[in-house]
């Protein structure tokens, strides 16, 4: 048995994030994971190898597209599915190998495993009970089921399936039209697969901003995807080696069906916190099994913490990264806090789409009295010279007093280009700081200058 400050459960963004800092601020630390390598879902099955997918993908589409147009002439490769999963795999071990680097860099213990809390202040993993003054439970999300969708991981997939399949399917059907599923759909379009979309709503994205949705859905149309929305997915059926999906139409009741070799079910994730025990405990749960916090993080039994994907809020690394942080501050004496008004999204397709902020529709409900700075990439000459300009840049600031209350980008880079504006917001920028301020000619970011100086005068380039 070992003794710590704080043990933190699970090793994803959040939970080896929060180890790293509460090292770095004093505290011994210990964390529970019982995978083979750290990471948790982002690195090992999510973000890392996905983004890893879409690169190689991107850069394929590129030969087949653009390249002769830039003068760049030759045979166009052909893909080599084996050694595309190869490089996949060498980027996920060199992430996962870095956190393992960063916990002898910070002296953090592994205690390899799975977790549970038997009593306060205490944690078992396998045989062995450690001791902690203060837990933090990090335990991540797993996908979400869909009553009649059987999974089987070959030709019924989720997100985890969908990286790894044993071949390149000559047709696939995507159960939601979210991030990953549009995601990974971009991965095997431009493979050449067949992608249909079915979608319960009637637009792609739900929640996301109206104009851009809009123009998101004419590109991937444009790049080969075909969408089914407004259907109530009612199973699946397997048959021969391929899956059909079943669905009924929403508007008249009509029933369809369409059949593909493989289907992904990306239908979101929901909280995964079996096995830690909390039931025992008392830990007082939500509806849709996250765990309640308080407003430093706290469940309702003192000294057990939860962060990420297992409390309410986005489903982002990069919001379970913050948690973790603030909560290391928390336990170390300080103040630990997270903005949850200024938490980026990205969808690192191409173009990729990003947000931040508030969209129209929310400011609409809301009543406020706004204005919108919008500028087409179009207009942007770096833009134009890639081939990516059917995106634009729009943001959203009070009528009065000029602040900026949301950004909405689709173009080249957005998801880096949109940290700007998360920066801006953060010190309560209005638009016209953004506009007064130089940007390089000629980058991208001058598309977000552009959307700002719309906010008042005009644009210079539209």
């Amino acid at each position: 048995m070992a003794s710590f400050d704080v043990i933190v459960i699970g090793a994803g963004p959040g939970g080896y994030v929060c180890a790293i800092r509460c090292a770095q601020l004093g505290l011994k630390v210990g964390v529970v994971e019982g995978r083979e390598t750290l990471g948790g879902t982002c690195l090992n099955v999510g973000c890392i190898p996905s983004k890893a997918l879409l690169n190689s993908t991107h850069h394929l589409h590129e030969v087949h597209e653009n390249f002769e147009k830039m003068g760049l002439m030759g045979a166009n490769p052909t893909v080599d599915w084996s050694k595309m999963q190869a490089y996949k795999q060498d980027v996920v071990d060199g992430n996962t190998k870095g956190i393992e680097f960063l916990f002898k860099k910070n002296k953090i213990t592994w205690l390899k495993g799975w977790g549970s809390i038997p009593e306060p202040g205490k944690v078992k993993v396998g045989d062995e009970v450690h001791e902690a003054k203060n837990i933090v439970i990090a335990t991540g999300s797993v996908p979400a089921s869909l009553k009649g969708v059987e999974v089987d991981e070959k030709t019924v997939v989720t997100s985890t399936g969908a990286l790894s399949l044993d071949k390149i399917p000559e047709s696939l059907v995507v159960i939601g039209a979210g991030v990953i599923g549009l995601e990974m759909g971009s991965v095997y379009a431009r493979l050449g697969a067949k992608v249909t979309v079915v979608e319960y709503q009637d637009k792609i994205l739900p929640g996301t901003d109206g104009d851009t949705v809009k123009t998101f859905h004419k590109i991937l149309s444009k790049q080969g995807f075909e969408f089914i929305l407004g259907a109530a997915v009612q199973g699946t059926e397997i048959k021969d080696g391929k899956a059909t999906v079943k669905y009924t139409l929403n508007k008249d009741g009509k029933d369809g069906e369409i059949t593909a070799d493989t289907v992904l079910l990306a239908t979101g994730r929901v909280p995964y916190t079996k096995g830690v025990g909390l039931e025992e405990l008392g830990v007082e749960m939500l509806p849709r099994g996250q765990i309640k916090t308080d407003n430093h993080f706290q469940s309702s039994v003192k000294g057990i913490y939860a962060i990420g994907d297992c409390i309410p809020g986005a489903m982002l690394a990069h919001k379970a990264e913050d948690e973790g942080m603030a909560v290391a501050e928390i336990l170390a004496g300080k103040h630990g806090h997270v903005n949850y008004g200024v938490i980026p999204g990205v969808i690192y397709t191409t173009p990729e789409v990003a947000a931040v902020g508030q969209t129209e529709e929310m400011l609409k409900e809301a009543g406020r009295a706004y204005k919108v700075g919008k500028f087409p990439f179009m207009g942007n000459a770096r833009a134009k010279a890639v081939f990516q300009a059917e995106g634009f840049v729009k943001i959203l600031a009070d009528k009065e007093t000029d602040r900026i209350l949301g950004c909405h980008i689709i173009g080249p880079g957005a998801g880096d280009l949109i940290h700007e504006v998360c920066v801006a917001m953060e010190f309560g920028a209005s638009a016209q700081d953004l506009a007064l301020t130089c940007h390089a000619h000629p980058t991208y970011s001058e598309a977000v200058r552009e959307a700002a100086l719309a906010c008042g005068d005009g644009a210079i380039h539209v």
